[in-house]
């Protein structure tokens, strides 16, 4: 029993269950080996003593443990513990295509376009390591949040192989190749046909084939011709309209013979959508490779061509149909029309035969005192009735009506049964049944149901609902006129907006696009215009410039120009004044400047130095008085005065002066001006 927090394997942490299937739950896990989240399916337990369905579940895993592509999902580990069987795969978060063509009722060309072509890169890359999924459907196609298209769930995959002839695993039954439905050989262009019919879905919201139960379908492939996507879908271009029907061809040699010739035309079809490039005609392969069919095989084709079978268990998780037609195909896979046609009046006839052996033993029972217990419990339950046939015996169940019945009870009654039932839902609109409960099912109440068949419950999402036309920007007069147009009946109200002008509308409530039900009231908000707002401005004296913005932000009011200044009395890096005074009243939105402080304003002394060369003493004059004074800024002072000899020079001075611009140094000798120099200042701080 799989329970939140255990450990698998003493490695894998259960985390959640995200899923399940027919035979399997899948659970998000944490791996904590590698500290990565996984997905994990697991068998579930009524299956894993079943050595067909172990051996079932092991084939998925090694069918695609190998591939390695970035549109397969990857399986990291496959083990047993406990009787618990277990497959570890790459965690993709996101919906399954089926989940995202319901939500979006049919797809974009381009969009369908490119997610086929993804489904089929990841065909290619299996095909390519001799891996036939067999099971293509959306319900089999994840989409991550990236966008990023993964097939999933090889589940009935084989190995492609020339002596295989018949399988008993099938494909879901409304996308089976008629191969498949006819428990032929199957190859990779069974993988083709599955995928062009979920191409016709994604293009037109819906399956081509539908019917009362899974039988009528699997024989609809065989035999009956799908609605023209052109006709169901005119929006689909031509080109693309055939791609699908190539791959939807009955026969497999007219479909594309690979994935590879597949990808090519939907690669053309994005850039040349209305081109005429797909050719539909037989093709004759020369290299087939020969078939070896040994002596076993080749009785059963032989008696195949006698003997039509139509199972009575029947679902679209075990289709064993016991090959609804099992006629030897030739290399070509062609058809015999008069073998096809006593396939489908012998299927016929078996069933009206089955349905009055039913009808006779149902008839025994109640006419033997059979009926209801009185006192017994209300919850609904089955009607079970056993019918035999001279080969074997099927247990059969005639469903309920559960019209009008809440969407969880009749799942619990469906459950109830106990015959491994798959449940699906389907949303519908309805006047008369309330939203949430079942308005019908398929198959429909009183048809006979066997164990593993897929039941859909039609549910109720209420009436008819209808999109809010957009009004944003228009007067009232043309918003009520747009709405009342659309069935809708309006009232007013007003609003401020910073965007919008006086009278137009803002928005809508519900909002523009939100689908309600016709004749609902949609309230109409105008616009008063910008709402003006005072208030009175703090003081940011001190403050820090992140906490003056924090202050003029919670006011509404923003933080203007920074400059930078030096102050005595405010530390460095606070607000040393601002540009509106503290206490004004000011509409929000107003700018407030400030002056950050740099602290206090430093102290500096200017030095200049200068080395005189000129010797002013001669053999007449061998000494003096000399005095040497700057001149500066319109400011002069003696910097030394001495008496000098020849010996003296060169002579180096230094001085202070009174600011940075260039000076001169005047020398005079016995008080006689003798000459000049320029000497250079540098600022030192003190």
């Amino acid at each position: 029993m799989i329970k939140i927090g255990m450990l698998i394997c003493d490695r894998y942490e259960i985390i959640e269950k995200v899923g399940t299937g027919g035979m399997a739950d899948v659970y998000k896990a944490k791996d904590h080996r590698l500290n990565r989240y996984v997905a994990i399916k697991v068998l579930k337990q009524e299956y894993s003593a079943d050595t067909k369905f172990v051996t079932k579940f092991r084939v998925e895993a090694q069918s695609v443990a190998g591939l390695t592509h970035p549109n397969i999902v990857a399986v990291y580990d496959v083990g047993d513990e406990d009787g618990l069987y277990y497959i570890v795969m790459e965690l993709i978060e996101g919906i399954t295509l089926k989940k995202y063509i319901e939500h979006k009722g049919k797809l974009d060309i381009k969009e369908a376009l490119g997610i086929s072509i993804q489904i089929a890169q990841g065909l290619s890359a299996a095909h390519a390591n001799h891996i036939i999924h067999r099971d293509i459907k959306p319900h089999n196609i994840i989409i991550s949040r990236e966008g990023k298209i993964k097939v999933t769930d090889f589940g009935i995959a084989k190995a492609a192989s020339s002596n295989t002839i018949t399988s008993n695993a099938m494909g879901s039954v409304h996308y089976i190749s008629p191969e498949q439905a006819r428990g032929g050989f199957s190859d990779e262009k069974s993988d083709i046909y599955s995928l062009g019919i979920t191409m016709y879905e994604m293009l037109s919201g819906k399956v081509p084939f539908t019917g009362d139960s899974t039988v009528s379908v699997a024989l609809s492939h065989i035999q009956d011709e799908a609605p023209l996507l052109d006709v169901v879908a005119p929006q689909v271009p031509s080109v693309i309209c055939r791609i699908v029907e190539k791959c939807m061809q009955k026969k497999p040699e007219m479909r594309y013979l690979s994935v590879e010739s597949l990808i090519a035309d939907l690669k053309r079809a994005v850039t040349d959508p209305n081109g005429d490039f797909v050719k539909i005609e037989p093709v004759v392969v020369e290299d087939a490779p020969t078939i070896h069919i040994s002596d076993e095989d080749l009785k059963v084709i032989k008696e195949g061509t006698k003997t039509i079978v139509v199972s009575q268990d029947v679902s679209e998780d075990n289709l064993d149909l016991s090959h609804i037609d099992k006629e030897p195909e030739d290399e070509g896979g062609e058809i015999d029309p008069k073998l096809e046609k006593a396939v489908v009046i012998g299927s016929v006839a078996a069933g009206i035969i089955l349905a009055l052996i039913v009808v006779f033993i149902i008839f025994k029972i109640f006419a033997g005192g059979g009926g209801d217990n009185p006192g017994s419990d209300p919850t609904p339950t089955a009607d079970v009735t056993a019918t035999a046939s001279p080969d074997q015996s099927v247990e059969g169940v005639t469903l309920k009506d559960l019209s009008d019945m809440d969407k969880q009870t009749a799942m619990a009654y469906i459950n109830s049964l106990n015959m491994s039932l798959s449940i699906e839902t389907e949303e519908s609109e309805s006047e008369e049944i309330e939203a949430g409960r079942v308005i019908s099912t398929s198959p429909v109440e009183g048809s006979q149901i066997f164990a593993g068949e897929v039941i859909t419950l039609i549910i109720s999402s209420g009436p008819k609902k209808v999109p809010v036309p957009d009004v944003t920007g228009k007067t009232q007069e043309e918003a009520e006129d747009i709405l009342e147009e659309a069935d809708f009946t309006t009232s007013v109200e007003y609003d401020f907006s910073d965007t919008v002008e006086i009278e137009k509308v803002i928005r809508t409530e519900p909002a523009s696009a939100e689908e309600v039900e016709p004749g609902s009231e949609v309230k109409i908000i105008l616009s008063k215009g910008k709402e003006t707002i005072f208030v009175l401005v703090p003081s940011l004296t001190n403050m820090s410039q992140k906490e003056a913005k924090k202050a003029l932000k919670k006011l509404d009011l923003v933080l203007g120009s920074v400059t930078s200044g030096y102050s005595d009395t405010v530390p460095a890096g606070c607000v040393i004044s601002q540009t509106v005074s503290e206490g004004t009243e000011v509409e929000t939105g107003t700018s407030v400047s400030v002056v950050i402080s740099m602290g206090p304003e430093p102290r500096y002394i200017y030095t200049g130095s200068v080395t005189i060369y000129d010797n002013p003493f001669t053999a007449e004059l061998p000494s003096g008085t000399v005095k040497f004074v700057l001149n500066q800024d319109g400011t002069s002072k003696v910097v030394t005065e001495q008496v000098m000899t020849p010996e003296n020079f060169p002579f180096s001075l230094s001085a202070q002066g009174v600011s940075e611009s260039e000076g001169e140094i005047v020398m005079y000798v016995n008080g006689a001006r003798f000459m000049a120099y320029n000497i250079s200042f540098t600022k030192i701080a003190q």
